[in-house]
């Protein structure tokens, strides 16, 4: 299925691009519609919810992969809290493929996983927390998070790895607001690894208002 044959009909609220390996944020108010288009392909969108009254009802991806009962996220999803309410739900996805399991990356992991040189490249957690710090949160509030259009294969024994993104130009996700959310985003900056194939985009997000 096309993004075109579910594209969301509604007044357009918000509508940017965020460069890359930059934080975004946002509030999505209940009824609206993200939508996060991967505008290049191949790039990983890491993302976090928060209740918008409560920062500490936040996202679970413990109770997102139970809910649905599989290791992906993807149309049909409801996207849980820890405390076992519904934040959003995915109404349309072109890619089909959105990983909740391998968290961000970090200058502590890239050191770990690459080397010493990367130690002072920017990277997910960085950005995350940056971009928390406009609303009082702190590192301790940066949860193990979303990855929109990263591939995270997983075999019988649990293992995963990161590989080369399946997301084409133009691909996205769709997701309506169950309550009020705080969104945000880190366009990730990881050039260690396949994620982004190696060269890190912009993505574009747009925010639709139901029509009256």
């Amino acid at each position: 299925m096309t993004m075109q044959s579910v594209r969301t009909a509604g007044r357009i609220v918000l509508d940017v691009e965020i460069p890359a390996r930059k934080p975004w944020s946002a509030i999505i108010r209940k009824g609206q519609t993200l939508r996060i288009t991967d505008s290049h392909g191949q790039q990983a969108v890491d993302t976090l919810f928060y209740c918008a009254g409560d920062f500490g009802e936040r996202y679970s991806g413990q109770d997102t992969l139970r809910a649905q009962g599989s290791a992906y996220v993807g149309l049909g999803t409801r996207i849980m809290s820890n405390e076992g309410r519904v934040m959003l739900r995915v109404t349309a996805d072109s890619c089909g493929l959105h990983d909740t399991s391998a968290g961000a990356c970090s200058c502590e992991s890239n050191t770990v996983r690459f080397g010493h040189q990367t130690r002072y490249q920017h990277a997910c957690r960085e950005n995350f927390v940056i971009e928390a710090a406009k609303y009082g949160m702190s590192k301790r509030d940066i949860v193990p998070n979303l990855n929109f259009f990263m591939n995270v294969p997983i075999d019988p024994a649990g293992n995963f790895t990161v590989v080369d993104g399946v997301s084409k130009p133009g691909d996205a996700i769709e997701l309506v607001a169950e309550m009020d959310v705080l969104c945000l985003i880190s366009n990730c900056p990881q050039i260690n690894n396949p994620c982004n194939g190696f060269f890190p985009t912009p993505v574009q997000v747009t925010i639709f208002e139901p029509e009256a």
